[in-house]
């Protein structure tokens, strides 16, 4: 892709034309970022990327409100953390929300990812993160990313559950291991969504292991049941354990 004075700007990726041919909406990877693969495949012969060693999601309206995040839901939530990682070793926690990257706004998730994926690992970055509803700073160095494989499953079971629309039933080894989750994993399974529910709309799914509500751990139908009570007028932060991940889900009573 070049422009009028027959400069590269990018590489050309994809095109959506409705009429077919060369016309229509296409697709490029900026030429800046381009580069700096080519380099590193000439350098390492791979590409190398920096990693914080998180996962991480989006910040949305009700998961601002539930974290004491004021103003426009910004940065980066961060929803588990990899043992051994940058991140761990730093002291960053899950339900930390990243607000600051060296100083420079974290405007969403994915802003954060593209950002730390073109630093070298060994950078050493600044943070601004927002914990219990304070800020503060955090000194990580960075590790490098590594593939990881995913597994699926799906489960079986019914009970305990209440107005926010799904039931659950209590993990058990055997549940577990269908999961491809370690046999003494903590929790409570999905393990029926209401059509139309709070819980369907809040993007909860059949056999999704809820681990904790409002922060507080869940290991019984019966801690999760007294927990979500405890909520039955105001949102419900869910600490849920997807394929082996950890994301939070916000789920709101009608």
């Amino acid at each position: 892709l070049v422009n009028v004075h027959g400069e590269l700007i990018g590489i050309n990726t994809a095109i959506i034309s409705g009429a077919g041919g060369n016309q229509g909406v296409g697709f490029a990877v900026p030429i800046n970022m381009a580069r700096a693969v080519m380099e590193q495949i000439l350098k390492h012969g791979k590409v190398v990327r920096g990693s914080l060693g998180v996962m991480i999601q989006p910040v949305t309206p009700p998961m601002a409100a539930a974290f004491g995040l004021s103003g426009q839901p910004r940065g980066a939530l961060v929803a588990d953390v990899t043992a051994n990682s940058a991140a761990a070793k730093s002291g960053i926690q899950k339900g930390d929300i990243i607000l600051e990257l060296n100083g420079a706004v974290v405007t969403d998730s994915r802003d954060l990812s593209l950002r730390i994926s073109t630093m070298a690992p060994g950078t050493a970055v600044k943070l601004k993160v927002l914990r219990d509803g304070r800020e503060q700073e955090v000194s990580v160095t960075l590790g490098e990313l590594a593939t990881k494989a995913e597994g699926s499953a799906q489960p079986g079971g019914a009970s305990g559950g209440g107005r926010f629309g799904l039931s659950v039933d209590q993990l058990t080894p055997q549940i577990a291991r269908q999961l491809n989750l370690p046999p003494q994993t903590p929790g409570v399974i999905i393990t029926d969504v209401q059509p139309g529910s709070p819980a369907e709309e809040a993007g909860l799914r059949r056999g999704d292991v809820v681990q904790e509500v409002n922060r507080a751990s869940v290991d019984s139908v019966e801690r999760f049941t007294e927990l979500m009570a405890k909520s039955a007028s105001r949102p419900a932060v869910l600490g849920i354990n997807r394929v082996g991940g950890h994301i939070f889900i916000v789920v709101e009573p009608r």
